[in-house]
């Protein structure tokens, strides 16, 4: 099993490692560049989201088996959507462009 399987098979350890990750990327970019704490998260935050909508369908597959559809269910909803696992890779993904970003800025004096 994968290190981002073992912490997505539990949500409070999930959340707990999403927001030590972003925390320490906000302390990051408040003493290494300057930003404040709301710009750093505000950076974080649009980041993320994007991230986020761009990782969702990957690796999705529609449920099968018609025994396990609830009535009303769209017939093309995921089976197992993984969604612990994607917030993680979320996270991680969007720490990496935020670090990039951090590094960028300076070049471009922004």
């Amino acid at each position: 099993m994968t290190p981002l399987r073992t912490i997505a098979a539990s949500t409070p350890l999930t959340v707990l490692t999403v927001a030590a990750l972003v925390a320490i990327l906000v302390a990051v970019a408040v003493k290494g560049f300057a930003l404040t704490v709301f710009g750093a998260l505000a950076l974080y935050f649009v980041l993320w989201w994007t991230f986020l909508f761009a990782i969702l369908p990957l690796g999705n597959a529609a449920e099968a088996d018609p025994q396990r559809l609830v009535p009303g269910q769209d017939p093309g909803a995921p089976a197992l959507p993984r969604l612990r696992e994607k917030a993680l890779l979320t996270t991680l993904l969007a720490g990496g462009a935020f670090v990039a970003a951090m590094l960028i800025f300076p070049l471009a004096r922004l």
